[in-house]
């Protein structure tokens, strides 16, 4: 990575490192031709995912003064899930700055959810050592947490649907669902959005709802429960 190069990505993490050589780390998978000498982010993810934990705890804590031991425990799963963790990792497009192997690269290793979240981390856990906790509780509720709670902590109540289906797409080895919006009808402030959801040139469901996430999450139940009856896809 050259030295513009890692500027601009520090730009993105909204982070400036004293020791840059904590981000090259943390982007280095292990298929990388330094792994021979020990050189990747497994350490840095395994700090980071810890580091994660504390501050999605500690925020959901202060929050949510309502919630007993088991809200708080389920909502903490959905704040910090693998789709969570990759969707951030893409929001700050971590794949196109991977140091991979020439064999994850062929792959399309930089598209890889299990990568990238532990790419995310891997970064998170480089932040901390790097300044300490409250930078990398900065960068966390920047970039992640703010993100999933945009709807209030509320929303971690309710089903994730969308987060359902992939992972019901992953564990077959599906790839990605694409969702797109098919029609916006009403007027500015009462808009309807139907949504569609599709899978390589499937289209698997399409549902209504009054935003384009209460659409998505509606047209993703519906494809959960063509997909239990039917093997089309898999």
């Amino acid at each position: 990575m050259t030295a513009e190069e890692l500027g601009e990505l520090e730009t993105v993490l909204g982070h400036h490192f004293e020791k840059p050589e904590r981000l090259e780390r943390a982007l280095t998978h292990r298929s990388h031709r330094q792994n021979s000498a020990g050189i990747d982010n497994e350490r840095l993810e395994f700090l980071g995912d810890r580091v994660l934990g504390l501050v999605a705890s500690e925020h959901l804590f202060e929050s949510s003064p309502q919630w007993d031991s088991g809200q708080l425990s389920k909502s903490l799963a959905r704040l910090v899930s693998a789709s969570s963790i990759h969707a951030a990792a893409q929001r700050l497009n971590l794949g196109g700055h991977l140091r991979l192997g020439l064999g994850e690269e062929k792959t399309g290793g930089r598209e890889k959810r299990r990568l990238l979240a532990d790419a995310y981390e891997a970064v998170v856990g480089a932040i901390y050592l790097d300044a300490g906790l409250p930078a990398a509780a900065a960068f966390l509720r920047r970039t992640l947490i703010d993100a999933v709670l945009a709807d209030g902590v509320e929303g971690l109540e309710r089903p994730d649907h969308k987060s359902a289906l992939q992972e019901w797409l992953q564990q077959r080895g599906l790839g990605a669902a694409a969702y797109r919006i098919k029609n916006e009808s009403g007027p500015e402030h009462n808009k309807t959005f139907e949504v569609e959801v599709w899978h390589k040139g499937v289209r698997l469901s399409a549902s209504q709802g009054l935003s384009k996430k209460e659409a998505e999450q509606a047209a993703a139940r519906l494809a959960l429960d063509i997909l239990g009856q039917s093997s089309e896809i898999a």
